[in-house]
């Protein structure tokens, strides 16, 4: 099997839209020290083969010792940060398209402000339990 492509970005805004990405205010990797809202953009390649099937994605906030992120939820449990908590996915192979052209999946998350305390962190995407080092996403917190 052919691998999947991700391409992420951190930014103010992302949106999806006609099957494209919109993307504001994008391509930032330090933020702070207030809380502030962003959106994460993902383009997943899904190679021709692995079209029609499903797949499994996660994407979880870890620390700069790769320790899951755990804050406190709205009724006072504490919980990890977790986007697509195993979400399941299936690109389908349009008509007309030739065959072996990968097939585009764009991904839009928003969030609300996130209170980080200052160091470095790095979202991490993984499809199907595998992992790349080009699906993470690494930014820094400062005092």
């Amino acid at each position: 099997m052919s691998p999947v492509k991700v391409t992420m970005l951190l930014a103010d805004y992302a949106q999806v839209m006609d099957g494209k990405l919109t993307v504001v205010g994008g391509g930032w990797s330090m933020t702070g020290p207030d809380p502030i809202p962003f959106g994460i953009a993902l383009l997943v390649l899904v190679p021709w083969d692995q079209a029609n099937r499903s797949h499994v994605m996660r994407l979880e906030l870890v620390d700069a010792d790769g320790a899951q992120v755990v804050l406190d939820g709205d009724d006072g449990e504490e919980s990890p940060v977790v986007f697509f908590d195993d979400i399941e996915f299936e690109v389908g192979r349009p008509a007309g398209v030739k065959p072996g052209t990968p097939l585009d999946l764009p991904l839009a998350i928003n969030s609300a402000p996130l209170p980080l305390e200052p160091g470095r962190y790095e979202w991490r995407l993984t499809i199907d339990g595998e992992s790349d080092a080009d699906w993470r996403l690494a930014f820094t917190v400062r005092d």
